[in-house]
């Protein structure tokens, strides 16, 4: 499966934003879908993540009640809806695909991966 992150940008802390990640080639729903980032001089990080099996999905304790994941099976897109952004939230943005539906919150668990979409939240 191919994926291709898209909707990054430059926002003011408190905006919200959406990102996007399309997937080609496969079947979508075959899937669990994560979101990681990374920001400079940092360690990439999970994000959040949706099960391909019945839905049920996770977020990171920095990110919870802020976003939300939801996926479109029908139009192989999964999204992140960040709202409340703040300057912590700034980093390139990765999606990432598995076949698996346990340990989603590991990087090490997916075998595919987008090409990144920049976040800057500025203060």
């Amino acid at each position: 499966v191919q994926l291709q992150a898209s909707g990054g940008g430059l926002v003011q802390a408190g905006d919200s934003l959406r990102l996007s990640c399309a997937a080609s080639g496969s079947t979508f729903s075959s899937y669990s879908m994560g979101w990681f980032r990374q920001a400079p001089g940092k360690e990439q990080e999970f994000v959040s993540a949706i099960s391909r099996s019945n839905g049920r999905t996770a977020y990171a304790d920095s990110v919870k009640g802020r976003f939300t994941i939801p996926r479109d099976n029908a139009g192989n897109t999964m999204y992140l809806r960040m709202n409340s952004l703040n300057p912590e939230d700034t980093a390139v943005y990765y999606c990432a695909a598995t076949p698996r539906t346990m340990g989603l919150a590991s990087s090490s668990g997916y075998d595919y991966w987008g090409q990144g979409t920049l976040v800057t939240v500025s203060s």
